[in-house]
């Protein structure tokens, strides 16, 4: 096969995705692998497309090969994939999948996002490989690349392929209705950050509409507008101090501007199964604070145009986002129907949220996001200098072994069942026990 490698990491070359690329090269010469590194390339490609074009028109197969950054693919590969559509690239019929090197922080979600839009050009998509960073470094790691490969390539040769998602494209936003904004008499402080076009009158009505509704004083951030030099470099240059290698003045602008609000809300259309690639240069760019959840505890919310309804992908990242940032999910507002009301329960949610702060347990897309978080920056403490403060100061190092007492009564217990007899003779004790701490609160209510 003619396979053409689209390396979406910023790096190129350096890239850790793409020496498993350059792994399976060496080891299944009977196969072409063409690199094209669009993570690195991707303003030149922007100015031309011509040359990317051929590269894809001549290929057999598209093996998208990235490192995750921030629940998706790289917003240079976000912005190739915009590209492959505006310039009609035709690619029905071929056959693509992925390589993703990561810690597994919601890799399923960035394979998903190929996946989705590989359907949308319809071209057949086959499972890709999810692998940890270390991978390619053991023998086990190494085997699971092969195994991966040769299991494309009989896909490839049966024409064994995912089935495509359906979705309706026929969809029609139901219209805001605007009203004028009187920041007046209003305190707060609710920055909308959001990524609007010069002529999309929809998202400017939505935004209109309930920066009326909510009884605090907004400001609006167009990151459109943003004089972004380029999106992240995976450099690191800033795990030490948080401060970024380049000079556009983003993070302080970020710790400044955003971050020193009592809420967020996000504002965005929907493009290719996500935020689009301004937005996820934004969100990219934020890894000038690392993984230190800087706005914990502060409500977020979000308004979006586009049938979201069908966009399952984009829904668990938002509520990933939320999770593990230690966010309040105020609401999401959107313009599928009844799109006043929604707009007006968001803003009214949001109110409810500052005034109560009405925080709650973080669910599995939190617990989980955290648990991977906790146990890479205490790895990498040497290096993610700032991160391993926050961590350490903010107690997130929360391992079990640290919990001594209530493993060794686990022993305890547990040796105690492990024995036939003691456990006839305990009968319901075990459940009775269980509860005891709890019915002992609820008892405790009575007195009071």
């Amino acid at each position: 096969m003619n396979i053409l490698v689209l390396n979406g990491s910023p790096k190129g070359d350096y890239s850790i995705t793409l020496h498993t690329v350059l792994y399976l090269q060496k080891k299944y010469p009977d196969h072409t692998f063409n690199i094209l590194h669009v993570g690195q390339k991707i303003k030149a490609i922007e100015r031309d497309f011509k040359e990317s074009a051929e590269l894809i028109k001549n290929a057999d197969a598209l093996l998208f090969a990235y490192p995750v950054y921030t629940f998706i693919a790289t917003c240079q590969l976000h912005r190739f994939i915009e590209l492959m559509k505006e310039n009609n690239v035709d690619v029905k019929g071929k056959i693509a999948t992925q390589i993703t090197t990561s810690k597994h922080f919601y890799d399923v979600t960035a394979h998903k996002y190929i996946q989705d839009n590989c359907d949308d050009m319809g071209i057949n998509y086959i499972r890709g490989l999810s692998a940890d960073m270390d991978d390619l470094t053991t023998e086990k790691g190494r085997k699971e690349a092969e195994s991966f490969f040769e299991y494309f390539i009989w896909c490839a040769e049966n024409k064994y392929f995912e089935k495509p998602v359906y979705k309706n494209d026929e969809f029609t936003p139901v219209p805001a209705t605007a009203i004028e904004e009187n920041n007046e008499n209003k305190s707060g402080n609710v920055v909308i950050v959001g990524d609007v076009s010069e002529n999309d009158e929809q998202l400017k009505n939505m935004i209109s509409r309930f920066s009326a509704k909510l009884p605090y004083k907004t400001r609006f951030i167009n990151i459109r507008e943003y004089p972004f030099k380029g999106g992240c470099l995976g450099c690191f240059r800033c795990a030490a101090d948080g401060v970024c290698v380049y000079k556009d003045g983003f993070d302080n602008f970020l710790r400044n501007d955003i971050q020193t609000a009592d809420a967020i809300i996000y504002a965005f259309k929907i493009k290719d199964h996500s935020m689009g690639s301004v937005f996820k240069m934004y969100d990219d760019r934020q890894f000038c604070n690392g993984h230190r959840t800087v706005t914990i505890g502060m409500p977020v919310g979000y308004l979006i145009s586009g049938n979201y309804g069908e966009e399952t992908n984009l829904q668990m990242i938002l509520e990933g986002r939320a999770q593990v940032g230690g966010n309040i999910l105020a609401g999401i507002a959107t313009d599928e129907e009844n799109t006043d009301y929604e707009i007006d329960k968001l803003a009214s949610s949001l109110d409810y949220a500052l005034k109560h702060k009405n925080t709650q347990p973080q669910n599995f897309y939190g617990v989980g996001g955290m648990r991977i978080f906790r146990d890479l920056i205490y790895q990498m403490r040497g290096l993610m200098k700032a991160d391993h403060k926050f961590f350490k100061s903010h107690g997130q190092y929360d391992f079990p072994q640290k919990k001594f007492a209530m493993s060794m009564l686990m022993y305890l217990v547990g040796g105690l069942n492990a024995s036939p007899k003691v456990r006839a003779k305990m009968g319901n004790k075990m459940n009775e026990g269980m509860v005891m701490p709890y019915k002992m609160i609820i008892d405790k209510m009575d007195k009071q």
